[in-house]
């Protein structure tokens, strides 16, 4: 009986040392630094992106970073958030990058944002491009559009939030059909390893193909956009909303097989099962597991006992070791789609891109700050 108690006591400490460990007010501070260090350097909203070549700032990248801004904007709603992401969208005129007609979800992405400010200041003029380009795959047949998974954060949410706005259930019908083309047949068997847990990126890296040490290749930002999109899509359908079970399962699994490669210091590896690739921190798969972790705790879909001190460790370490008295993030893979791409990374190195990490970790920060201790 004193066993018992001592043991009970125990979790019941650990517990208050993990929750004592989130400071709701500190994560909003380090959010904003963060933020306020991107927004100085990219005063104007609609400059090109220039690195290998000059692209537009409605490309992914950049509709992952508003994605976190309006993320931010929901916990913490300031005027200037807004107007940086309403400036964003009316100098695109509301559209995308290869125009209406296009089927990638690289380009449509953007679409996210725009309808979250739809939503806070309705104009059906704002989504004339949105509805054009979405109400296309109501009518084709096509399912196998994304065929690698970063494009499943890409689109996935905008097919749930068009779900919403238009009371259409044929958006969840045909958002699903496509998640599960990607999931079980692209590629032959599809892109996900239930044995695993974990998702290939392609059908380049399906097996045979291997990592050096011979496991299959199971790329961190990868598997973090997956999560990422699952969180997300949970939390804009309506509860009850067909395939909702689908999601949850999916989210519990790749959390369960998150769980059991985090690295020591709390961030995960760029391959997730070889640590000798590439081996070392990374923030941007780091930060999308916290969002689909902390979302899953917020909403009793994961155990808060056994992810808390996952979540606090992988946060606690983003804080530490990636995050700049500036509000710089260091340690974000370049762009690209395997371990090796963007190697080497340091606390000093700047991407290519410096948007779409900033974007992973306002999600992740902005879902840490909803748990409640």
């Amino acid at each position: 009986m004193k066993n018992s108690s001592l043991l009970m006591f125990l979790i019941i400490c650990s517990q208050l040392s993990f929750a004592q460990q989130i400071d709701r007010d500190q994560v909003l501070k380090e959010m904003e630094l963060a933020n306020a260090y991107f927004m100085q350097k990219w005063l104007d909203v609609g400059k090109t992106i220039i690195t290998n070549k000059e692209r537009p700032s409605n490309i992914w990248t950049r509709g992952v970073y508003y994605e976190g801004l309006m993320a931010l904007h929901e916990i913490m709603p300031k005027d200037e958030y807004y107007k940086y992401a309403l400036d964003w969208a009316d100098f695109h005129e509301w559209g995308f990058r290869s125009g209406n007609e296009t089927r990638n979800a690289d380009d449509y992405c953007a679409a996210q944002t725009y309808i979250d400010l739809y939503n806070l200041q309705p104009n059906p003029e704002k989504l004339k491009n949105t509805r054009a380009c979405m109400q296309k795959f109501l009518v084709t047949p096509q399912t196998g559009d994304w065929d690698w998974i970063d494009a499943i954060q890409m689109g996935m949410p905008v097919f749930a939030k068009m779900g919403v706005l238009e009371g259409d259930s044929r958006y969840y019908e045909k958002m699903y059909k496509m998640y599960m083309d990607t999931r079980n047949s692209i590629g032959g068997n599809g892109l996900f390893n239930e044995k695993d847990g974990l998702w290939w990126r392609d059908a380049d890296f399906d097996p045979p193909y291997t990592e050096p040490n011979g496991e299959d290749s199971y790329w961190s930002r990868g598997n973090g956009w997956v999560i990422g999109a699952l969180a997300k899509v949970l939390s804009i359908i309506p509860e009850g909303t067909a395939h909702e079970d689908q999601y949850k399962k999916d989210l519990e699994a790749m959390a369960e097989a998150l769980v059991k490669v985090q690295r020591k210091d709390g961030f995960w590896n760029v391959s997730l099962h070889d640590e000798s690739h590439f081996g070392g921190k990374e923030l941007s798969g780091t930060a999308l597991f916290v969002y689909g972790m902390a979302y899953g705790v917020n909403n009793g879909i994961l155990d808060k006992e056994k992810y808390m001190p996952v979540i606090t460790k992988a946060w606690n370490a983003m804080i530490k070791e990636s995050l700049h008295e500036n509000g710089f993030l260091g340690w974000v893979q370049s762009t690209g789609k395997e371990p090796k791409d963007g190697q080497p990374l340091s606390y000093e190195k700047i991407p290519d891109f410096e948007d779409y990490g900033l974007g992973c970790f306002l999600l992740a920060g902005a879902e840490v700050y909803r748990i409640q201790s």
